[in-house]
């Protein structure tokens, strides 16, 4: 007989293996680049001005790679660097042609979630959200970790309602 906490462990690693395998895709065909190229645009619509060095720990990429990831999508026409605080950074802003990328990017994300959300009844669904709120509120205890674990996250579907369950990171009120 199965431990039913290794059952559980093992059916939700199933799980969040499918959904990546859906999403992945999707996104990355959206914005035409592979890897970060699709949570760097998301991030940057939702924290605009951030610089090369912000947006690295947000990815938890290297220096040098995500700088080849913003000249990717400055070449694209979905960022642009504007002047930074000081003449050594950059400020990021996503271009009117990076909010549309970013909104597809968010749309096609949610596609392969619905369908797999269709096969649950409502009560169902109202169980598996509670249950997902805790599991988000866990996965981050300060807000550098929260930005990294939603950098994909459609802001506007997770702040509406009770709120974001990463806002306990939140202490200088800016989310």
């Amino acid at each position: 007989m199965v431990d039913t906490d290794v059952r559980l462990e093992n059916l939700l690693g199933a799980v969040a293996l499918a959904i990546q395998d859906r999403v992945r895709p999707a996104i990355e065909a959206t914005v035409g680049q592979r890897g970060a190229a699709a949570a760097a645009l998301v991030h940057l619509a939702s924290y605009p001005g951030e610089s090369i060095e912000q947006l690295c720990r947000v990815l938890r990429v290297s220096q040098p790679g995500t700088v080849a990831i913003v000249d990717r999508l400055v070449t694209a026409g979905l960022v642009e660097r504007r002047p930074g605080p000081d003449r050594r950074t950059h400020a990021l802003h996503v271009t009117e042609a990076g909010t549309v990328a970013a909104d597809q990017i968010l749309a096609e994300r949610r596609r392969p979630l619905t369908q797999l959300l269709a096969s649950l009844a409502p009560d169902e669904r109202a169980h598996l959200r509670s249950a997902l709120e805790k599991l988000v509120a866990g996965l981050a205890s300060d807000r550098p970790q929260a930005r990294t674990v939603c950098r994909l996250c459609d802001r506007d579907a997770c702040c509406s309602g009770p709120g974001c369950p990463l806002d306990h990171t939140v202490s200088d009120g800016k989310r």
